[in-house]
């Protein structure tokens, strides 16, 4: 088995698997971990995997590991720090799409971005739907994502899955800035997630992120600075 799961419960009925990943804008990673930090979501359960990297970190003086499960009401997040190797992707999330499925969930929501510079409107999202997902009434209105764009990544993965096996599955994908990390888009995926599950989120420190990197990318800067921030990123 790729991955293990360590949890205090078998079954998760009536609940949702929340998850996303470090795509473009950081739009699924960044949507998750605000989630939790804002619902204030306890930590649950850990995924193991023979494809994580041997690494940790500490928050709060708590050992953070690569994947945990956190849960805030009916909402269980899956909070992925980093990416299992490109080759082992697709073992990697289908056994967890595959463990999702057998552990009762009622469905699975993505959280993921969208290149920005593909809008053709005012629109901020689409999302995408499993067959056998029912769409709700607070995404009636909501547009489709259009025909022959692709999606790639582990949401692709993880929508193949649950799409070949049944499992009821949506996809919130917000347009994003392709080449950094995006808080608006963040903000807008959130939104549109509160709506279909009736939580209300504080989003003014996205909104207040993103208009400072927005400002930020306005102003020009010197040659030297540019060089000494690309270093500094590139060994951090």
């Amino acid at each position: 088995m790729a991955i293990k799961v360590y949890v205090g419960r078998e079954k998760f009925e009536d609940c949702t698997f929340v998850t996303g990943f470090h795509g473009i804008g950081f739009t699924g990673y960044w949507s998750v971990k605000y989630l939790i930090q804002q619902l204030k979501a306890k930590r649950v359960g850990f995924v193991e995997s023979m494809f994580a990297p041997p690494i940790c970190t500490v928050s709060g003086g708590r050992i953070v590991t690569p994947f945990e499960l956190y849960q805030k009401d009916n909402l269980i997040f899956f909070k992925a720090e980093v990416a299992p190797p490109r080759e082992k992707e697709y073992q990697f999330f289908t056994q967890i799409a595959e463990w999702v499925a057998s552990s009762g969930f009622k469905e699975a929501c993505l959280i993921g971005g969208l290149d920005s510079t593909l809008k053709n409107d005012n629109t901020t999202y689409r999302i995408v739907y499993t067959s056998s997902y029912s769409v709700p009434d607070t995404l009636k209105d909501a547009l489709v994502l259009e025909d022959d764009r692709l999606i790639v990544g582990p949401i692709a993965i993880l929508l193949n899955h649950f799409e070949a096996t049944g499992f009821p599955a949506f996809s919130i994908l917000a347009y994003a800035a392709q080449d950094r990390l995006d808080p608006r888009a963040c903000a807008e995926a959130i939104t549109v997630m509160s709506k279909v599950y009736n939580f209300e989120i504080d989003l003014k420190p996205l909104i207040a992120g993103a208009e400072a990197i927005e400002e930020a990318l306005t102003k020009p800067q010197p040659k030297e600075e540019r060089g000494e921030r690309t270093l500094s990123s590139f060994y951090s």
